[in-house]
C-alpha cells in the first residue's frame, strides 16, 4: 500500500501563486507516474500535470506556462508550482501515483485525500 498526503492548498487572489506538495510513503516502487488532477464542483476530475519516473512531464493545455510539476526523489515528494492563478483554477486538487514493479505490466493506482484551491478576490 502507498499513502499520499497533500498539502499547500488555500485561498489566493487571481494572479497569485501556490505550491502544492504530495508526499508518498509505504511500499514505494521505482517505476511510477505521479501527477495532479483536479475536480471543480459539477465537473469531472481532470488531469493537470504528470511526471514519470524517467522525468517526462505532461500538462493540461489550460495550465501550460503557468504550472510546473517537479519532484524530490529523496523525499518521495512531488510538487505543483502554480503561478498566475485564475478563478477557473478553483478546484479540489488530488495527488495520484501509479506504480509497478519491473516484472509487472500493469500498475496500481493510488490517490490522496485532496486539497482545496480557491482563487478569488
Amino acid at each position: 500500500q502507498v499513502q499520499l498526503v497533500e498539502s499547500g492548498g488555500g485561498l489566493v487572489q487571481p494572479g497569485g501563486s501556490l505550491r502544492l506538495s504530495c508526499v508518498a510513503s509505504g511500499s514505494i516502487l521505482s517505476i511510477y507516474t505521479m501527477g495532479w488532477y483536479r475536480q471543480a464542483p459539477g465537473k469531472q476530475r481532470e488531469l493537470v500535470a504528470i511526471l514519470t519516473s524517467t522525468g517526462s512531464t505532461n500538462y493540461a493545455d489550460s495550465v501550460k506556462g503557468r504550472f510546473t510539476i517537479s519532484r524530490d526523489n529523496a523525499k518521495n515528494t512531488v510538487y505543483l508550482q502554480m503561478n498566475s492563478l485564475k478563478p477557473e483554477d478553483t478546484a479540489v486538487y488530488y495527488c495520484n501515483r501509479n506504480q509497478r514493479s519491473p516484472l509487472s505490466t500493469y500498475g496500481t493506482n493510488y490517490w490522496g485525500q485532496g486539497t482545496q484551491v480557491t482563487v478569488s478576490s
